[in-house]
């Protein structure tokens, strides 16, 4: 009998902690919102679970926590869907809320609804306008598809001058018996030009050779009779025994051969040469082409992937003669005259004294002619020389006869694809297109014609 009245003791005081419970909820709502006041339900049903496990006996426990883990749930429950629902807004906004509407002023206008109906595709499409010239559409492709930014450039270089120092440091540690001079940049990068794309960099290696044991023979007194083709012989070895200069090592039938000067310097690049812990260092993969015919090196950066040509270079007094080591090539020792540096420097000058687009049309058109199927084979040294036999026909190279001179141009380009020949500037008896084929030809015409007879529709990207 005491145990029951112990037990009903037992259940009024529970019944006790339940009401101040209820009471705390009900408050919490009015203070916290429903949300905080499920969270304070959890935590009060714990408390009060510890208080019940203390008091209640072993048989009644398994029943206190079914019920006990059903609430639990329940208010988790409430708490997330609380949670993921809008917040309930405060009493005097629902007040304000609830006011009722006032009635528009019969004197004002009403304004018109907007219409949620998305304008369609053809209707966007007519918004743009169309109707461009052929100058404005010159200039807008120059501006978004053959330029890039200063701090872009800057980046660019800065990557090619540290691999350039990285290179140039182990030449000298290897080799130090053969007197590589200072590395330089080639391209636009090396004459100061502004550049038209981020995916090729070039690097000029200088040979110096002595004067007085090295000639340079023209390629019209060589065997083949090529003035594209050069070579560079070795003097006196009669009376200055082989080995006197370090470049005898190169020597083949009398003569520096520029391939095996590649091959040996490829071997040392591809080799010798730790590219992924330089890489790592400038923050970039780079890694040398295997082909042994040219020495390049592929860069992968963050924001631009570009291939670095070294081009060995022969210099002799006032000559400055590339390698020519294609596999193609008719003999292992030819070099050819290098005329870059004067072609670029003559379209800046000529640019600055007329304020001309020289370079903007050259620009444009390498841009063209990268991107075509037909024209890439069309070499920027190719339309340098284009624009420069045309500057002593056409003296206007204002930027309102932009798109005149860019139709003039690739008409003289369809000029010269069909005689076969265009000479270099510097040097007329060289054919720059001697090293093309037939077939080449062809399609290089029917590319520029494409691009002459409707220009419009090739400058739409």
């Amino acid at each position: 009998m005491a145990e029951l009245q112990l037990r009903k003791k037992d259940k009024k005081s529970d019944d006790g902690v339940g009401s101040m419970v209820d009471f705390l909820l009900a408050n919490a709502r009015v203070v916290l919102g429903v949300g905080g006041a499920a969270m304070l339900g959890i935590a009060t049903l714990a408390v009060k679970r510890l208080i019940d496990h203390a008091t209640s006996s072993p048989g009644d426990k398994e029943v206190e926590e079914k019920a006990e883990l059903k609430s639990i749930e329940e208010s988790w429950k409430e708490a997330v869907l609380m949670k993921a629902s809008p917040k309930f807004r405060r009493k005097e906004n629902l007040e304000t809320q609830c006011a009722p509407l006032s009635l528009p002023d019969p004197s004002q206008q009403i304004p018109e609804t907007e219409s949620t109906e998305q304008p369609s595709p053809s209707e966007e499409i007519k918004k743009i306008p169309i109707c461009f010239t052929l100058q404005e559409r010159l200039l807008e492709y120059h501006a978004h598809h053959a330029s890039i930014t200063q701090a872009q450039a800057q980046e660019f270089r800065e990557l090619l001058l540290d691999i350039m120092a990285e290179l140039q440091a182990f030449l000298r540690a290897k080799h130090p018996e053969i007197p590589f001079s200072a590395l330089s940049l080639g391209g636009s990068l090396g004459c100061n030009l502004p550049l038209s794309r981020l995916d090729h960099g070039s690097l000029i290696m200088p040979l110096v050779l002595e004067s007085d044991l090295w000639r340079f023979i023209p390629g019209e007194q060589t065997i083949l009779c090529d003035p594209n083709f050069c070579m560079v012989k070795r003097e006196d070895l009669e009376y200055t025994a082989r080995g006197s200069s370090p470049w005898d090592r190169f020597l083949v039938g009398g003569y520096l051969s520029s391939r095996t000067i590649v091959q040996s310097l490829h071997k040392t690049i591809v080799g010798s040469i730790n590219w992924p812990a330089i890489g790592t260092v400038l923050e970039c993969n780079i890694q040398p082409v295997i082909a042994s015919d040219d020495l390049r090196l592929e860069v992968l950066h963050s924001d631009f992937q570009m291939v670095i040509k070294i081009h060995p270079m022969a210099v002799i007094k006032d000559q400055h003669l590339i390698a020519h080591s294609n596999a193609s090539a008719p003999a292992e020792n030819l070099w050819q005259q290098n005329f870059y540096k004067e072609e670029t420097t003559l379209i800046q000058e000529l640019d600055n004294a007329d304020s001309g687009v020289r370079q903007q049309c050259l620009q444009i058109l390498e841009g063209i002619c990268r991107d075509s199927p037909f024209l890439f084979q069309l070499t920027s040294t190719q339309l340098r020389n284009t624009i420069l036999h045309l500057s002593n026909e056409s003296s206007d190279w204002a930027e309102t006869a932009l798109a005149d001179r860019f139709l003039q141009v690739i008409e003289e380009l369809i000029g010269y694809l069909e005689k076969g020949f265009l000479p270099s500037f510097f040097n007329e008896e060289v054919n720059l297109f001697s090293c093309l084929r037939e077939e080449d030809i062809d399609e290089m015409g029917f590319g520029l014609y494409k691009i002459f007879s409707d220009p419009d529709d090739l400058l739409k990207r």
